[in-house]
């Protein structure tokens, strides 16, 4: 399997490309689409789109994991955020890709262990668990860790779902990085 993840936003779109057979993760790529602020809103979506396509149609992922919005105490910013994710996902969409939406907290729950984590602290983990030689930037570190995230759950909620869920007929439901009844 191969993971796309991508942690959107209208200034800077991280992306991060990982390998993943069995338990054995490889980093492929990684980096991070810098959007000119001088552009109007439209153009700037637009950005985000043709660089997304660019990088599936040179990666060829078979999946893809993407950061969902949070809601901050500026509306405008989280309403600009979520057109900028709407970009992003449209371009993978369009790519034929699943798309699978995880929040900051349930991707650092999975790679750190905490999900109140510091961008360092996930920017450390990525290395290590990727055995990089250096640090990743914020952003890619961001995208990478969504897809390590979608590596360590993903597999796991589809297995469940198509069993039909655990002893008993129970569903189960991903919860702040952990399943739950």
């Amino acid at each position: 399997m191969r993971i796309l993840g991508i942690d959107p936003g209208l200034r800077r779109t991280g992306f991060g490309v990982i390998d993943v057979q069995g338990m054995r993760l490889q980093y492929v790529t990684s980096g991070t689409i810098v959007v000119p602020s001088d552009l109007p809103l439209a153009q700037r979506l637009k950005v985000i789109l043709d660089n997304i396509r660019e990088v599936v149609q040179s990666t060829s992922p078979t999946v893809s994991a993407l950061e969902k919005v949070f809601v901050n105490t500026n509306p405008a910013s989280t309403l600009l955020l979520g057109q900028a994710r709407g970009a992003a996902m449209c371009a993978l969409a369009d790519s034929q890709l699943l798309v699978h939406e995880y929040t900051a907290l349930q991707i650092k729950k999975s790679v750190v262990g905490n999900g109140h984590a510091a961008k360092e602290q996930v920017q450390h983990m990525v290395q290590r668990l990727l055995q990089l030689d250096g640090l990743p930037a914020a952003d890619s570190a961001d995208a990478l860790a969504c897809a390590i995230c979608h590596a360590h759950v993903g597999p796991l909620v589809e297995r469940l779902a198509n069993s039909g869920g655990l002893a008993g007929g129970k569903t189960v439901r991903l919860r702040g990085g952990r399943l739950t009844n």
